[in-house]
C-alpha cells in the first residue's frame, strides 16, 4: 500500500506498474516516516547532526562544506519553485559531466519535490528526446558547456518548455547561478512521502524505446543505509573517488549518496582517466575507490612506477565482471581484497558483493543484508548448486518500470529476474557467468565469454581482452577473442597459437578462442565497460 504523497502532478504515481507486477519488497530493518526528502537527509540533516564543518564535495579545485552544499542548494531550490514554477511531481532533466554543480542541482530539485532524471553528456538530441517524450520531462537544468544538443532538442519538443543553463565550473556564472545569489539559504523543503518517486533511472544499452526504472525517496536510503553501512562501513573520515557518471544509478549511489548520507567527503572528476582517478587519489588520500576492472588494471601498472595508492581501504569493482587476476595482483601488491559486486539500473545499486573479511577471486559474494537470490533454470526453478542460470533477487528495492510492458518480464513470482548468468557453488557464493546474451553456445556447450577471458588475461602478452560469440556454419558459435596486447608484444600466428594453448591450459579446452582478433583498442562506455554489442557487429 502506498503512503502519502506530495506530489501536484501526479505522472510517475500514475504510471507505477500496476501493484500485482511489483516485485516482493522486503522492508524490515528500513524504517523511515511516513514523509520523507531524501535531499533533505543529505544536506540540512546533515548540517544539524554537526557535520555543517566537513568538506562536502570536492570538485574543480574547490572544497565544500556540508554547510555551504545545504545553503546552495537552498537558493538553487527557492529559484526552481519561485523563478521557474516547478512544482511537485514535475520531472526535471539534468545534463552535466560529474561536478558539484550538477549534485547541487540533483539535491536542490528533489527538496522542491521534483522527480529527477540525471543525463549524462555523450547524449544526442534524439536520444534526449526519446527520454523527454517518455518521461513527459517539462524543465531542464543544463551545462552551459553542454547546451546545444538540448537547446536542439527543445525547439522540438512537445513536453520541454523551460531549459535553464548552469556553471558546471567554479565561475557560477550562468542563468541559474545569478538567480540563486538573490535568494535566502533557507528553503521550506517539499514534505514528499517516503512512496513519492524522486529518480528515474533509464537503463543504459537498452534497445528499442528507453526503459525508465522508478525509484522512491526511501530507496535513495535503503542503498546507503544497506550496502554502503554494511559492507564499506562508510566512517565521516572517508574520501570517495570514482569513474561512473552520475547520471547511472551506480554512479549516483557510489559517488553522492554513499558519502553524504555518513558525512563524508566525495571528489568528483569530469574526465574520471585511470591517470585522473590516480591523481585524485594520490592529492586527497581518498579512501573509497568506484570503478572497472579496466581501470583498476592501469592503476596496478601505476603502482609499479611509483604511484602511491596506499590510503584507498576499498577498491570497488562493478559494472564488469572482475578477472580473478587483477583480484590476484591487487592482493598481492595492497594487501586488501578489491570488492567485486554486482547491481542493476532496476534495484537501483548493489545487491551481491564481498565483504572486506570474507571474499574469493572470481567470486561475486554473497547477498547484502535484506536481500535474497535464486538461480534459476530454464523452467524458472531452482537450479541445482554448480549449474549456470538466470539470477533472481528480491529485497528492499525492486523493480518498477514506468509504464512498460517489460514490468511482465522482468518481474515474476515476486522475484526480479536479471539479465545476468550466474552459479551459485555448495557454500551460497555467487559466481558470474554471463550477460544472457553474452553466453556462447558452441557445439552445444554453453561458453561463459567472462571466463575465457579471465584466462586470456593471466597472460603477460595480454593487456585487455574481450570474449564474444561469433557465428560459425558448423558450431553455431565460436569463441572469438578480441586481444590488445601488452607493451613489446606484436601481433603473429605464433602468438595466437601460444594464446589458444595458453587458454587450453587454464581451463577445459573446449572454451579456447578458435578465433583471436588482435586490436589497439576496446569500444567502452563511460564507465569503462566493454561494449560488447560493437565487437559483434
Amino acid at each position: 500500500m502506498l503512503g502519502p504523497t506530495a506530489h501536484i502532478d501526479t505522472f510517475t504515481r500514475d504510471n507505477l506498474p500496476p501493484i500485482e507486477q511489483w516485485p516482493e519488497f522486503l522492508l524490515d530493518g528500513f524504517d523511515y516516516p511516513e514523509h520523507l526528502n531524501a535531499a533533505v537527509e543529505l544536506t540540512d540533516a546533515m548540517v544539524d547532526k554537526g557535520f555543517g564543518d566537513h568538506t562536502a564535495l570536492i570538485g574543480n579545485g574547490r572544497r565544500r562544506t556540508y554547510k555551504e552544499l545545504s545553503d546552495w542548494t537552498n537558493r538553487l531550490a527557492n529559484v526552481l519553485t519561485e523563478d521557474l514554477g516547478v512544482k511537485p511531481g514535475n520531472r526535471v532533466l539534468i545534463r552535466s559531466a560529474n561536478n558539484p554543480a550538477m549534485v547541487a542541482c540533483w539535491l536542490a530539485a528533489t527538496k522542491a519535490g521534483a522527480v529527477v532524471v540525471n543525463t549524462m553528456p555523450m547524449l544526442r538530441a534524439g536520444e534526449l528526446s526519446a527520454i523527454i517524450d517518455k518521461a513527459e520531462i517539462t524543465h531542464a537544468l543544463c551545462d552551459t558547456r553542454l547546451m546545444d544538443e538540448l537547446v536542439s532538442c527543445a525547439k522540438t519538443s512537445e513536453f520541454l518548455t523551460s531549459v535553464v543553463g548552469f556553471d558546471g565550473t567554479s565561475n557560477h556564472d550562468a542563468e541559474l547561478d545569478r538567480l540563486a545569489l538573490e535568494k535566502p539559504v533557507t528553503y521550506e523543503a517539499v514534505q514528499t512521502g517516503r512512496d513519492d518517486v524522486a529518480l528515474l533511472g533509464f537503463t543504459s544499452g537498452t534497445t528499442g524505446s528507453p526503459k525508465a526504472t522508478m525509484h522512491f525517496h526511501r530507496d535513495l536510503l535503503i542503498i546507503a543505509d544497506g550496502y554502503a553501512r554494511e559492507v564499506l562501513d562508510v566512517q565521516p573520515e572517508d574520501t570517495f573517488v570514482g569513474s561512473p557518471p552520475l547520471a547511472f544509478t551506480f554512479g549516483l549511489g557510489g559517488l553522492a549518496i554513499f558519502p553524504l548520507r555518513f558525512g563524508a567527503t566525495a571528489t568528483l572528476l569530469e574526465n574520471a582517466s585511470p591517470p585522473n582517478l590516480i591523481e585524485i587519489i594520490e592529492k586527497y588520500k581518498a579512501t573509497v575507490c568506484f570503478t572497472a576492472p579496466t581501470a583498476y588494471r592501469v592503476m596496478l601498472r601505476a603502482m609499479e612506477e611509483g604511484a602511491d595508492l596506499s590510503s584507498l581501504r576499498a577498491a570497488v569493482s562493478a559494472g564488469e565482471t572482475l578477472p580473478a587476476p587483477v583480484y590476484d595482483e591487487w592482493m598481492e601488491k595492497t594487501g586488501k581484497p578489491m570488492l567485486d559486486g554486482i547491481g542493476a539500473t532496476e534495484m537501483l545499486h548493489i545487491f551481491i558483493s564481498n565483504r572486506f573479511d570474507d571474499h574469493k577471486p572470481a567470486c561475486t559474494g554473497k547477498p547484502v543484508t535484506g536481500y535474497q537470490v535464486r538461480v534459476l533454470d530454464a523452467d524458472g526453478d531452482e537450479a541445482p548448486r554448480g549449474d549456470i542460470g538466470r539470477l533472481a533477487v528480491k529485497g528492499p528495492t525492486g523493480c518498477r518500470y514506468m509504464a512498460d510492458d517489460r514490468q511482465a518480464t522482468y518481474v515474476q513470482d515476486g522475484w526480479n529476474v536479471t539479465v545476468d548468468s550466474f552459479v551459485m557453488d555448495e557454500e551460497g557464493y555467487l559466481h558470474f557467468a554471463a550477460r544472457n546474451d553474452d553466453m556462447i553456445i558452441s557445439s552445444g556447450y554453453n561458453i561463459a565469454g567472462p571466463e575465457v577471458e579471465a584466462a586470456l588475461l593471466a597472460h603477460e602478452a595480454v593487456a585487455e581482452c574481450a570474449v564474444i560469440g561469433a557465428a560459425d556454419e558448423a558450431r553455431g558459435q565460436i569463441v572469438e577473442a578480441h586481444v590488445v596486447l601488452s607493451s613489446g608484444h606484436v601481433p603473429s600466428d605464433a602468438l595466437v597459437k601460444l594464446l589458444q594453448d595458453h587458454v587450453k591450459s587454464a581451463i577445459a579446452p573446449y572454451k579456447y578462442p578458435r578465433s583471436v582478433v588482435f586490436t589497439k583498442a576496446l569500444p567502452k562506455t563511460e564507465t569503462g565497460k566493454i561494449q560488447r554489442f560493437r565487437l559483434k557487429a
